[in-house]
């Protein structure tokens, strides 16, 4: 007798999420910005350059639940190429008038140049890993945001068994608050 595989809907997974995000749109903040960093993966740091957007509510007075989206785009200035990597976080913070500061887990996708200590190529994949950030806010809604990712990429890869990924990147930020 066979059993027949079912898949779970993608929905199941997200109804978790719409339970712990309160529903009140009295204080959510929307914050997006352009950041310039880095990216190491492997043996050879590369130049990171790309946008970012994060939207937050909150849960208790100065405790924030953040969806934060950081696209970063590794321009072809040397011989490997173009690479993309994108890291999509859902976070825990906490804010104050001028800032904020969250961490949380991650996924991202990536398909990048990448260099291990025998070999060069390109890699791609999904990755889990953790994100942290802080934005800092100096004239009024004009800030600057640091974000810090982490991320366990390469796994069956030839170029980069069991590396891990580090993002550094920082920038400004801009935000808009719906009271």
């Amino acid at each position: 007798m066979g059993t027949r595989r079912r898949r779970i809907p993608w929905a199941i997974l997200v109804i978790p999420l719409l339970v712990v995000v309160p529903t009140q749109g009295e204080a959510s903040e929307l914050s997006a910005g352009v950041s310039l960093g880095w990216l190491q993966a492997g043996t050879v740091p590369r130049l990171a350059v790309g946008p970012h957007a994060g939207i937050s509510w909150p849960i208790q007075r100065d405790i924030l639940f953040t969806v934060h989206d950081l696209c970063t785009i590794l321009p072809p200035i040397q011989e490997d190429g173009l690479g993309i990597y994108n890291q999509t976080s859902v976070d825990i913070g906490y804010a104050w008038k001028d800032g904020n500061v969250s961490t949380g887990p991650s996924v991202a996708f990536y398909l990048m140049p990448a260099c291990g200590v025998t070999l060069c190529g390109r890699v791609g994949g999904l990755a889990v890993g953790g994100h942290a950030q802080t934005n800092a806010y100096v004239a009024g809604p004009l800030g600057v945001s640091v974000s810090v990712n982490v991320d366990w990429v390469g796994r069956g890869s030839l170029v980069l068994p069991g590396y891990v990924s580090v993002v550094v990147v920082a920038g400004p930020v801009l935000r808009w608050s719906e009271k």
